[in-house]
Order: structure tokens, then C-alpha cells, then sequence
């Protein structure tokens, strides 16, 4: 099968990444499995397992597409109808209620139902990537990951957690002072600011942490940050929103909306750390991923319409609530 994966971000990631990391194992992955693989990105990209063409947002899709793709795998909605094969990932929460089109999949069971589908895979990555974990270093830190200038993923809290519980906090992806969608200046010596980290900073940091503190304000569409911190030993410490509850059994963490009871739960933390990096190889690889990509293929390739009505969100998913 040949597969054309078409993002607005160029590849590949050298640092932080969310969407670009998951297509970029996506058709690695699917390339290993003996497929073909092309991308329609931004200029500039390279790939050294499959096609790199050009994309041109402002031109019909239909001449931007080769003649001899099979399906064309979206990460954003064209906006247009495709006589062509096509499939469209939704990564995020979208603020208006806006149709999307039918053959639209989500990134989690939570995610989906919030669209009024039931068509959903879950991201994977290629472990391979991330080298091995250090389960025999001693781990005093807890981390914080993720763009801590979006509110919704509620540094905040996480400091309020952390101070709570009597620990210092690794902030990865914020700055001590942050002047972007509000004002924001932390003054704890316990609170490490890393700003944006990627590649052996980011690796060596997570090898060293107890566990994420996650207290997001959203339904979270699904939480890259939340399996990179499981893959190396960290349970997590999150509020119960959005797809967490599918990433997080009891034995890899606790969910609440009170930092309080996250708190308490830093404090007393017992998780296995293998348990946790296990749950996540066996759950969340990019084989698995790829695998149940390939069944959306064939089904929409065998002229089946995922969605018998258009997905369009329903109800609010920002600023939920938070004790704290």
C-alpha cells in the first residue's frame, strides 16, 4: 500500500514534537511493515525512509496528491472533498463546533464520544528511540512536561502540587518568568525551569524523575507526555479528564481534581516503576499504532464512510475544574 501522510509541520523532529513525532514513527513503522510511504510537508523536510514532497495549503489537494497513492492520511481537515481515498487524524479540541469530515478518527475512546464517534487509535511511539531506562538511578525529582504558556495545561497546579507535597518540580517546556496568556512568575528555588527540552536533555531528565505531575484543565485529546513519562518509570499524577483514564490504570498513578489528593499521592508514591514502563510498551508502541491505522485504511480503501454522521464537538473541554 502506498501511503501519503500530509501534515502543515516540517520533518523530522530534532527536538520537542507532538504530531510530527507520532506521523514520523507512523510511517517508519509502516515502511518496516513493508509498506511505502510518502509525506506532503513544508519545504525543508527530509525523510530518509519515504518520498518528501512539497505541500502547497493554497492549492487544490486533488494535483498535490500522486497518481499512485492509495490513501491519503490527513492531519488536519482539507476543508474540501477528496475524490481520492482519504482519512483525517483530528490531534486536537476545536473551540467551534464545526463538522468534520465523516472519515475523521480521534486519538482516544474520551476524545471520539466527544464527537459523537467511536472511531479512534491511539498514538504509539518507537521506544527504540528513546534508549534505555535507568531504573537503578536514584530519583529525587518529580517533572512537570508540556507547553506550560497553554493554561489549560495548568502548571499552576503542578507547582501547587508539588509544594503541597514538599518536592522539588523539573518544569519542562516553561520558564521561571512567562509573560504569554497571562503573567506568570514562580519564585520557589524547588521549581526547576528547563524551558523547551528534546533529544538526551529531555531522555535524562525524565530518567531521573519519581513521576509526572499532570493537573491539565482540559480533556486531554490523549497525552504524549503522559506515555513518554510512563516509558521511563514515572507514574503519573493527573487530573481525571479526557483520555486519561485509558493511559493511566491504578497501578501506573492516581487521577483528581484536587491538589490535595495528587498531593498526598506524590508523598506516599509506591508505584512499580517497571510496572509503569511496561504498561506502556505493551499498550502505546508504534506498531500497534501503525497496525490499527492500516484497519482504517482498508476499511475506508473497501469504501466503508467511518462516521455515519459528520464528527462536531459537544460540549465545553477547556478550563474544567481544578481544587487547588
Amino acid at each position: 500500500m502506498h501511503i501519503l501522510l500530509v501534515n502543515n509541520s516540517p520533518i523530522p523532529v530534532y527536538g520537542y514534537g507532538g504530531t510530527e513525532r507520532v506521523i514520523w514513527d507512523l510511517g517508519k513503522t509502516l515502511v518496516q511493515q513493508g509498506h511505502r510511504v510518502s509525506y506532503l510537508v513544508p519545504e525543508g523536510s527530509t525523510c530518509d525512509f519515504g518520498q518528501v514532497l512539497p505541500i502547497r495549503p493554497d492549492e487544490p489537494w486533488e494535483g498535490q496528491i500522486p497518481a499512485d497513492v492509495d490513501i491519503t492520511h490527513f492531519q488536519f481537515n482539507p476543508r474540501s472533498e477528496l475524490s481520492k481515498p482519504y482519512l483525517v487524524t483530528e490531534h486536537g479540541n476545536a473551540r467551534k463546533p464545526k463538522p468534520l469530515p465523516r472519515n475523521t478518527v480521534f486519538l482516544s475512546r474520551d476524545h471520539a464520544a466527544r464527537y459523537g464517534s467511536s472511531e479512534f487509535v491511539y498514538n504509539g511511539l518507537d521506544w527504540a528511540g528513546y534508549g534505555p531506562v535507568d531504573f537503578d538511578r536514584p530519583r529525587s525529582h518529580y517533572h512537570f512536561l508540556g507547553k506550560a504558556a497553554w493554561g489549560v495545561k495548568n502548571v499552576r497546579g503542578a507547582i501547587r502540587v508539588a509544594k503541597l507535597a514538599g518536592v522539588e518540580l523539573d518544569v519542562l517546556g516553561g520558564n521561571r518568568i512567562n509573560f504569554k496568556r497571562g503573567f506568570r512568575w514562580t519564585l520557589s528555588r524547588k521549581i526547576h525551569f528547563h524551558g523547551m527540552v528534546g533529544g538526551t536533555q529531555k531522555t535524562g531528565l525524565l530518567n531521573a524523575s519519581r513521576g509526572l505531575i499532570f493537573p491539565v484543565r482540559w480533556h486531554e485529546p490523549f497525552g504524549l507526555a503522559v506515555i513518554e513519562s510512563l516509558y521511563f518509570g514515572c507514574p503519573v499524577f493527573s487530573t481525571p479528564y479526557g483520555a486519561l483514564p485509558e493511559l493511566v490504570p491504578v497501578h501506573c498513578g492516581v487521577l483528581s481534581d484536587q491538589a490535595s489528593v495528587l498531593a498526598e499521592a506524590v508523598r506516599g508514591n509506591r508505584f512499580d516503576p517497571r510496572a509503569c514502563h511496561q504498561h506502556v510498551v505493551e499498550h502505546f508502541g508504534a506498531e500497534r499504532m501503525a497496525r490499527n491505522y492500516l484497519r482504517m485504511y482498508e476499511r475506508v480503501l473497501a469504501g466503508e464512510t467511518l462516521n455515519a454522521q459528520a464528527p462536531v464537538i459537544q460540549g465545553p473541554a477547556r478550563e474544567l475544574p481544578w481544587k487547588n
